[in-house]
């Protein structure tokens, strides 16, 4: 694959939340407001991209030449949850408006299937350090798209007359759905 069609196919094709039903949890805890929803879309993104990069070098000089791939797992793991404890001090540092707008959504990047998933499936791929680079930028946009217009439309539902039964959490889950469909149309791109 070309870098074009890593890039297309990460964000709209195979789109980690919409395509392969990973970070449901973030997506559905973290979109009610968009300003939040961003945040957390931006340091998924880092760690995403960083998380990547160190893995991948973890993995090719170092688990694969010790025979140790098996611990592959463990060690994309530790790596991750080392730099989501190096976003949630700069975020408190820096932002602590949106570290407390976070929560417990914060720590729980580490555990987020979305970053995992996006580095095992990088080795999976056979991808070189610049094709994984590339993925797992555009992976994050995928989940960065998928988490801000998710709530660009959960506030603009906040206003709407909705049936009662319907509103909160289940009119969350319909409207996620219904993007899910939405994303299936870019199947035929790559």
């Amino acid at each position: 694959m070309n870098i074009f069609q890593i890039i297309i196919a990460s964000i709209f094709v195979n789109n980690y939340v919409f395509a392969r039903f990973l970070g449901i949890c973030p997506l559905l805890g973290v979109s009610n407001k968009t300003e939040t929803a961003a945040g957390m879309g931006a340091a998924v993104t880092f760690v995403i991209t960083l998380a990547s990069a160190f893995t991948w070098i973890i993995h090719k000089f170092i688990l694969v030449n010790l025979g140790l791939e098996f611990l592959q797992t463990i060690v994309f793991i530790l790596v991750i949850a080392s730099l989501v404890q190096f976003v949630e001090m700069f975020l408190k540092k820096s932002s602590p408006g949106l570290y407390n707008a976070l929560g417990v959504y914060l720590p729980l990047i580490t555990t987020n299937c979305v970053v995992l998933g996006v580095t095992i499936l990088n080795i999976d791929s056979g991808f070189n350090f610049f094709e994984t680079i590339v993925n797992a930028i555009g992976s994050s946009l995928g989940f960065f798209i998928a988490i801000v217009f998710l709530a660009a439309i959960r506030e603009k539902l906040e206003t709407s007359d909705i049936p009662e039964s319907f509103e909160g959490f289940p009119i969350a889950l319909v409207t996620v759905g219904l993007m899910a469909i939405a994303f299936m149309g870019f199947q035929g791109l790559v």
